[in-house]
């Protein structure tokens, strides 16, 4: 049974810290025996404890201003993180989901257009399964990257489907756990989740209300390509629902839209044939339905994904980060310390699934 006591370097005595490491206040003290010692007079005593008292209150009331500011970013910014998943002669502990979202730069990354999608996608993967591991800290800082995407999306008008079917499944999730679990689970006070709840319903309410700018310009448009440009244009997409929104601008994108040889080039991107066999769908002319058995088909299967950029981890340093191609074009720089001899051939996307899937122990 260990000994539970006051302070073991001696109960009531005040200390301070100096250069040369804590030492005890006394009236009169050994260590002050040169010309300048004296003997401390209890005003001196109360002026060394005065300014200790300032000094805490100080620090103190910085950091709770630091709390309560829902918008500062107290967190890392740096581009890479080891990941170890086990204690080593060399390495104590290892790396959670929450260290991760914390180190890695993730409030950079919403502000850059090709890793946007991405970020939105790994937030979504979060908020349905695995919301509670995170660390109080990974709490907040998730929440404040939110608040980023949201007011990006209102201010640019950027994507705002995605982010739509974002705060549903987080809505979704904050509902059960606040109803259904309640505080065995949530970190913090019953209340802040609340709030978190009542301002992801404003949001939802504020992207409802979105009115898309309309942008006038008075030189070439969409419409005045050629058809067989904007084809190709419709032939890029791997996202059926981008086809059908654009479909709807114009009755000639319509008519290019509902073309059954896009519609099967698309399922033949997404899924297997073996896939096809076992959701047939058949129009009324007998031919098959590709436009609805790509929607079929995405119920029962996951549909690849395109990112613009994401992680990377590289095999040789167990390091994940974030590539900036253009000092690695300009610089030869790898975007995080490597020792490999060629780095690029030990580098490895990593996709929002595969992000997660890399601290489940």
């Amino acid at each position: 049974m260990p000994f539970l006591g006051q302070d073991w370097r001696s109960p009531g005595w005040r200390w301070v810290k100096t250069a040369d490491g804590w030492k005890r206040c006394e009236p009169f003290s050994p260590a002050l025996e040169d010309g300048n010692s004296h003997i401390l007079t209890d005003d001196d005593e109360e002026e060394i404890y005065n300014a200790e008292d300032c000094e805490f209150a100080t620090k103190k009331r910085k950091k709770d201003h630091c709390r309560n500011n829902t918008n500062s970013q107290c967190f890392y910014c740096e581009k890479w993180i080891y990941v170890h998943k086990e204690s080593t002669r060399e390495r104590h502990g290892y790396c959670t989901l929450g260290e991760a979202f914390n180190r890695l730069d993730f409030s950079s990354a919403v502000q850059d257009i090709r890793r946007f999608n991405y970020v939105v996608k790994l937030l979504q993967l979060i908020a349905k399964s695995q919301l509670t591991s995170l660390s109080g800290a990974a709490q907040k800082n998730y929440f404040n990257v939110l608040d980023k995407i949201v007011r990006k999306v209102l201010e640019d008008q950027y994507n705002p489907r995605l982010i739509k079917d974002l705060l549903q499944d987080l809505s979704s999730t904050l509902c059960i756990l606040i109803r259904g679990v309640g505080k065995s689970v949530l970190i913090g006070n019953i209340n802040i989740w609340i709030c978190r709840l009542e301002t992801i319903l404003l949001w939802q309410q504020q992207l409802k209300n979105l009115q898309m700018n309309k942008q006038v310009n008075n030189g070439l448009t969409l419409t005045d390509l050629p058809l067989h440009m904007l084809n190709n244009i419709l032939y890029r997409f791997s996202d059926g629902w981008d086809i059908i929104t654009l479909g709807q601008v114009t009755p000639t994108l319509y008519m290019l839209s509902e073309d059954r040889q896009l519609w099967k080039k698309l399922c033949q991107y997404h899924f297997a044939e073996k896939q096809f066999c076992r959701h047939l769908i058949l129009s009324e002319k007998g031919h098959i339905d590709w436009k609805l058995m790509y929607f079929a088909l995405q119920k029962y299967y996951p549909i690849k994904e395109q990112y613009g950029d994401t992680l990377h981890f590289c095999r040789h340093c167990s390091i994940l980060f974030w590539k900036d191609y253009h000092l690695a074009l300009l610089l030869k720089d790898t975007g995080h310390p490597c020792t490999a001899s060629d780095p690029d051939t030990c580098l490895m996307p990593v996709s929002p699934q595969h992000f997660i899937d890399l601290f489940k122990f």
